[in-house]
């Protein structure tokens, strides 16, 4: 099973935008949708899902575990109040949100019972989120690599997160790349905007297409309906070898996703 290349990201989206958002997401074809214990919308999603019309199989759900509810005891309970609150018996993906702080619960305690709920039938694959390259390692060691499905770490032109992504390819680990339109700083980048209108289109989609070209799945946040759209098309550009290296000389180390509890970055 592939994860979708593009998806709705729902940090920050709550109660009835939650569900306008995702509604329309559906409705446009969108068919991944990324949510997380901590943005407090599982309800929200899952009762768009419900209500879209569309089959279970058609739609690909991600939800991640908390840093709380890592332990052993805490993990598996914890998912199944996630699927209760989405309305569904199984979600397509669940990630580690975060490594444990401090290494507080050890990483084969987590990775042990993660894969446990997929053995429990919870959850399809499971994967990880904001690993650093030794921790991944960690991961590995306890479940193999095929096991982790994608690693989903913030990309987009100003961190390009050069040496996770190495080392995770090197894995045969795949790459969601989260904010990846750097909360709105591509939007007033010249070079992408001098991009843009060279294919017609604005600096946000020229952003998803460098990454989609990558081979990365992208999962930009967004409610309104223009957007979404827009987003979605960025699957239909191809940048010429001599933009995407344009691009990617954007890199300026701009890390938005930074919590006093982050891991040691790469």
């Amino acid at each position: 099973m592939n994860i979708p290349n593009i998806g709705l990201g729902t940090y920050r989206l709550t109660g009835e935008d939650a569900i306008t958002s995702v509604a329309t997401a559906l409705e446009l074809g969108y068919r991944h949708i990324d949510t997380a214990q901590l943005y407090d919308n599982e309800s929200e999603v899952g009762t768009a899902i419900a209500t879209s019309g569309l089959a279970r199989d058609e739609i690909f759900v991600t939800t991640k575990v908390w840093i709380d509810k890592l332990n052993r005891n805490s993990l598996i309970p914890s998912l199944k109040e996630s699927l209760d609150k989405l309305k569904l018996s199984q979600v397509d993906l669940v990630l580690v949100h975060w490594p444990s702080p401090d290494n507080a619960v050890p990483v084969q305690e987590y990775m042990e019972a993660l894969a446990d709920a997929k053995a429990q039938g919870l959850t399809k694959l499971i994967g990880v989120s904001n690993f650093t390259n030794a921790i991944l390692q960690q991961a590995i060691d306890v479940v193999g690599a095929a096991e982790i499905a994608t690693n989903q770490i913030e990309v987009h032109p100003y961190l390009q997160n050069k040496k996770a992504i190495e080392f995770a390819r090197s894995k045969g680990i795949h790459i969601t790349a989260y904010m990846p339109l750097a909360v709105g700083k591509v939007m007033e980048d010249p070079l992408l905007i001098q991009i843009g209108e060279r294919h017609k289109f604005g600096p946000a989609q020229i952003a998803l297409a460098w990454l989609l070209q990558q081979g990365f799945a992208v999962i930009p946040s967004s409610s309104k309906r223009f957007h979404q759209e827009l987003n979605l098309q960025a699957r239909g550009i191809t940048l010429t070898d001599e933009e995407m290296a344009q691009i990617a000389k954007l890199e300026e180390n701009y890390r938005i996703a930074n919590p006093d509890f982050a891991p040691e970055w790469d």
